[in-house]
C-alpha cells in the first residue's frame, strides 16, 4: 500500500483535479489518497468562522457565497454544471444550517466544526469527478476512522482506536483505492476535530503508520525539499535526500514543506517519505528515510515572517532561574503560543514567536509580574549547516536584534 497526499495548490482548479487524477491512475494500487481543501479555501473558512463567532451576519453570508461560488465554478468545469455534485450540494446545505444556529462560547470548537467543510467539499467534488471518469474508489469520511481527544484545533490521536478503525476501513480485501480528507479527526462522540494547521501531511503519516504502508508521497508545487523558500531566496536548490532526523530538525525550525508532526510516525515504522512535484510527477523529488546523509555542508535557510520578539524581566530583579523559567513557559502554554526561539540571561528571558490573536492577551498577562519589552513585525532567520559566508550574505545590511549560534545552527532576529 502507498499513501499520497495532495495539498490545496494541487486542486485549486479543474485542471489541477484532472492532473492529480492522472497521477492516481498511473499508480499501482492499493492506494490511499489524502486531499486538502481546495486552493486557499482554509483561509476563507477561517474568515467565515470568525464572522460566525463574532455574529457579523452580513460578512458571514457574503463570505459563504464566495466559498460556494468558488467550488461551484470548479464543479461546472469538471462535471458540466454547477449543480452536478450531489455530495457538495448536501454538504453546503449542512454548513448553511449550522451557520444559522447560534455559536457556542468555545471558539476552537466552532473553528473545527466549520473549517472542516473545506476538506469535505474538496473530496466530495473529486469523488464525483472520479465517478464520472469511471475511476473506481471508495470515499471515506476520515472523521470516522481517525479518532482523537477533544483538544480542538490541535487534537491528539487515539492511536489504538485509530489503528483498529483504519485497518478495518483500508482493508485490501474491500478495495484498492480510497479517497479521504487530511487535517480532520473525530472524537469518540463523533464531534469534529482538527490536527493543527497544515495537518494533512500528518494525516497521511498516520494512515501509513497504522497500515504499514510502503511509502508516503506528498505532492507539492515545488520539485522537492529545497534549501530555502524560492519566494524569498531565488537561488534555492533541491535537496535530493534527507535523513528523518535532519528533516525533523528542519520542521522544528519552521520549514514549510513538511508538517512537524509528520515524520515521527514514519520514522517509527521506517516508512520513506517522498516530496514530489505534481507539476512534474516523473521527476524523483526528495526522499526522506533512514540512512540518508543529505547534501553535506549545504546551508539551509528558513525565514519566518510576522514574528514578535519579547524580553521579560522580573519586577523584583530576581534571577531567571528554574522557577521563573517554568512560570514564563507556563504563560506561553496557557495561551497556546509556540516559541520559535527562546534564551535567557541572569535577569532577562527572551522569546520569538508567531504573531497571532493571542499575542495581546499573553503580553497583558506577563505584565502583571514582569517588565515586558517587545518588537513586532520582525523576522526569524535560521541557517542550518551555516558558514561564515552564509551568515554574512543573509544578515548584511539588516539590524540584528538578537542571535543564537550553536554547532550546526545559527539563528537571528532581524528587523
Amino acid at each position: 500500500m502507498q499513501v499520497y497526499k495532495f495539498g490545496g495548490a494541487s486542486v485549486q482548479n479543474a485542471d489541477g483535479v484532472s492532473n492529480i487524477t492522472s497521477i492516481v491512475r498511473s499508480t499501482v494500487q492499493p492506494l490511499v489518497v489524502v486531499v486538502s481543501a481546495m486552493g486557499k479555501m482554509t483561509n476563507a473558512f477561517e474568515e467565515l468562522t470568525r464572522f460566525y463567532f463574532d455574529g457579523k451576519q452580513e460578512q458571514l453570508w457574503e463570505k459563504f457565497a464566495q466559498i460556494v461560488d468558488f467550488h461551484q465554478g470548479i464543479i461546472a468545469d469538471l462535471l458540466g454544471g454547477e449543480n452536478e455534485s450531489e455530495g457538495f450540494n448536501r454538504l453546503q446545505e449542512l454548513l448553511s444550517q449550522r451557520l444559522r444556529q447560534a455559536p457556542s462560547l468555545h471558539y476552537d470548537f466552532e473553528y473545527d466544526q466549520v473549517v472542516s467543510f473545506g476538506e469535505l467539499f474538496s473530496t466530495s467534488i473529486i469523488s464525483d469527478y472520479w465517478q464520472k471518469e469511471a475511476l473506481e474508489h471508495q470515499w471515506v469520511d476520515v472523521k470516522t476512522v481517525l479518532k482523537t481527544d477533544d483538544l480542538y484545533r490541535d487534537a491528539n490521536v487515539d492511536w489504538e482506536l485509530t489503528q483498529s478503525r483504519m485497518q478495518d476501513t483500508f482493508d485490501e480485501a474491500k478495495g484498492r483505492l480510497w479517497l479521504t480528507q487530511g487535517f480532520l479527526g473525530g472524537t469518540r462522540s463523533n464531534l469534529t476535530t482538527t490536527l493543527g494547521r497544515e495537518g494533512s501531511d500528518y494525516t497521511a503519516a498516520i494512515i501509513a503508520h497504522t497500515m504499514g504502508a510502503a511509502s508516503v508521497s506528498i505532492w507539492k508545487d515545488v520539485p522537492g525539499v529545497l534549501n530555502a523558500d524560492p519566494r524569498w531566496y531565488p537561488d534555492a536548490v533541491k535537496l535530493d535526500e534527507l535523513s528523518y532526523n535532519e528533516a525533523i530538525e528542519l520542521a522544528f525550525y519552521g520549514a514549510q514543506v513538511i508538517h512537524p508532526k509528520t515524520l515521527k510516525p514514519l520514522q517509527n515504522k521506517g516508512i520513506p517519505l517522498y516530496v514530489k512535484s505534481f507539476i512534474a510527477p516523473d521527476n524523483p523529488g526528495t526522499v526522506i528515510a533512514d540512512g540518508r546523509e543529505g547534501d553535506a555542508g549545504q546551508p539551509i535557510y528558513i525565514l519566518k515572517d510576522k514574528q514578535v520578539f519579547l524580553t521579560a524581566s522580573p519586577r523584583d530583579f530576581s534571577f531567571i532561574m528554574e522557577d521563573k523559567l517554568l512560570e514564563l513557559i507556563a504563560y506561553f502554554s496557557r495561551f497556546r503560543i509556540k516559541m520559535n526561539l527562546m534564551q535567557n540571561s541572569a535577569l532577562n528571558f527572551s522569546a520569538c514567536f508567531d504573531s497571532n490573536g493571542a499575542t495581546e492577551a499573553l503580553l497583558d498577562a506577563l505584565k502583571s509580574n514582569f517588565v515586558v519589552r517587545y518588537n513586532e513585525g520582525v523576522q526569524l532567520l535560521t541557517i542550518r549547516q551555516y558558514t561564515p559566508g552564509a551568515i554574512d550574505a543573509m544578515t548584511r545590511g539588516r539590524e540584528v536584534i538578537d542571535s543564537q549560534i550553536t554547532r550546526k545552527v545559527a539563528r537571528f532576529v532581524l528587523r
